[in-house]
């Protein structure tokens, strides 16, 4: 065989050592110049350490001035397509997707300001051919319509790329896992997969949406007044399940959610949902009597200005629950979201709302992802030689990487996102360490995860800020009295708070005066011994050192 220098690598820059944000790279040819293919392009969400910040996605940095040939997508979670605007500028590629993904992709590249761009719609169990990947859409099940498995063939060997998925022999919506086409591959000889690890430390199996329907459906039949249901809005087969169980128990449903919205329109503009009737408009069901109506709203995880929270708050103009209407929380607590879930079902339970979940009603959930049972069905199906877990925290990642050992693959590697693993030629092994970092959306900008403005906004959100500030004349003299207040500093009473920043304005007119007039004529100078002055009396005082921001006035 021709000696060549090709490697074949594959590179996340999110998604490993983390659960959500995902973002993968494939690359192909000699170091000095690989072409790449971008598999996921995904977001993350804020939570009380990134205050103000709700979105948070890969940073792509590394690629800039490299050769990306395509965006190859795999299923319609935000975790994999919800970056796709605000990166766009950074990755501009040819997309490829599967319908109902591709429907959504377009809605969010034009909420973004996106016009120009190159979609292309591959048909399901579909191929492409992009430079020198050969790819194979190949059918899964998931919690979202149309999840698919990607085979990436090279002339260096065959990675299947699993995305998200579970095995669900009765799915509700969609076909059931490709068995054939995944077995295929272990025939063939597959180099290597790259696998969700989600669930790895749950036993068993993750369960059928069929099974779900069936649950709500008994535990519907006992309410009787008004019912909510909170799920995930791109779990589609849940969309679907909820619909037909309140058909059956003569419910009819109202959407109330901008995304429950969406998500459903692009369902149906592929085939799904089909036989279920539209849903009543939300003036519709105010009218309805209380046992006819059934809510499917977002909001499952708490989030504020969802749907379920306005309602629990008051606050929705037409939905409106009372004493004795129920909530069915229908999903999976989000680690990190326990406080906000938490807070929204004291709120609806203040309302008298019966609150039902699937700790009171197991199977009216069940997981999106492979528990490990699973997982061990899928590695006996694909055989690869090299298992790559990712789609988990470091704990997943090394438990995956454990069971597959245990089972017998060969090598497994388990990459932070920034390591460049070599798959191909010889043994796998991370060969470089590139930048991985995230960027906030914050004010409908990207801004680095250790810009300034969150640094300080971390810190005042711990310690407060204080604002002094005076007037100096043109020989650099006070010319005013000093002026200082206080933000987010615990006080009990007025008189007293009053007392500490007096005295706290004579530290800063006294620190002031004792400069030289040379010193005072620089702004920066002055800021410096004002602060210092102000955050160690603060210190004393309330024990926090706060943002100390000086306006100096030139007269």
């Amino acid at each position: 065989m021709k000696k060549t220098d090709n490697e074949l690598v594959f590179l996340p820059l999110g998604g490993s050592n983390e659960i959500g944000m995902n973002l993968n790279l494939y690359g192909f040819g000699p170091a000095h110049d690989r072409q790449w293919i971008i598999a996921d392009v995904g977001v993350t969400f804020g939570d009380l350490t990134t205050p103000g910040i709700e979105v948070i996605v890969p940073d792509p940095e590394f690629l800039k001035g490299e050769t990306i040939l395509g965006i190859v997508l795999t299923h319609a979670h935000e975790d994999h397509i919800g970056a796709i605007g605000w990166l766009w500028d950074k990755i501009k590629a040819p997309i490829y997707a599967t319908p109902f993904t591709a429907f959504l992709v377009r809605e969010k590249l034009r909420e973004a300001g996106v016009e120009d761009f190159n979609l292309t719609e591959v048909p399901l169990n579909g191929s492409l051919k992009i430079g020198p990947f050969d790819i194979d859409y190949i059918t899964l099940t998931h919690s979202i319509a149309e999840p698919n498995g990607l085979a990436i063939r090279t002339d260096l060997g065959t990675v299947f790329h699993t995305g998200d998925w579970k095995i669900d022999d009765a799915p509700i919506t969609g076909a059931p896992t490709d068995i054939a086409a995944i077995k295929a591959l272990g025939d063939e000889g597959l180099l290597a997969m790259v696998c969700d690890s989600t669930n790895v430390f749950v036993e068993g199996r993750a369960g059928s949406e069929d099974d779900v329907r069936i649950e709500l459906e008994k535990l519907l039949k006992t309410l009787k007044k008004r019912v909510a249901v909170a799920c995930f809005a791109s779990n589609v087969a849940r969309v679907d399940s909820v619909m037909r169980a309140a058909m059956v128990c003569g419910r009819q449903v109202c959407l109330v959610g901008r995304s429950m919205h969406r998500i459903t329109a692009a369902a149906r503009h592929v085939g799904l949902l089909a036989g279920i009737p539209e849903p009543v408009t939300e003036h519709e069901a105010a009218k309805l009597k209380a046992r006819d109506v059934l809510y499917l709203c977002t909001g499952s995880q708490g989030e504020p200005r969802a749907a379920l929270s306005r309602i629990a708050d008051g606050n929705h103009p037409l939905v409106k629950l009372s004493s004795g209407d129920a909530c069915i929380f229908s999903s999976r607590v989000i680690p990190g979201n326990e406080i906000g879930i938490r807070s929204l079902q004291n709120r609806l339970s203040d309302l008298g709302v019966e609150i039902h979940t699937e700790r009171d009603h197991p199977g009216i959930h069940v997981s999106g992802h492979p528990c490990r049972e699973e997982l061990k069905d899928m590695y006996g199906w694909a055989r690869p030689r090299i298992s790559i877990p990712t789609h988990g925290e470091r704990r997943h990642l090394l438990k995956h990487a454990a069971l597959a050992a245990e089972i017998g693959i060969a090598e497994q590697v388990t990459p932070r996102n920034g390591d460049m693993v070599r798959l191909a030629p010889g043994r796998a092994e991370i060969i470089d360490e590139v930048p991985a970092a995230r960027l906030f959306v914050d004010g409908g900008h990207l801004v680095p995860e250790a810009s300034d403005a969150l640094r300080e906004r971390r810190h005042a959100a711990h310690n407060g800020m204080m604002f002094v500030s005076f007037a100096l004349d043109s020989k650099n003299r006070l010319a005013s009295i000093v002026d200082v207040r206080g933000l987010g500093l615990a006080f009990e009473d007025e008189d007293v708070i009053s007392d500490q920043l007096e005295a706290i304005c004579l530290l800063v007119e006294k620190a002031v005066k004792g400069m030289s007039g040379e010193d005072r004529d620089d702004d920066a100078s002055v800021e410096i011994v004002v602060a210092r002055v102000v955050k160690k009396a603060a210190q004393s005082i309330w024990g926090r050192r706060p943002i100390v921001e000086t306006i100096i006035i030139r007269i």
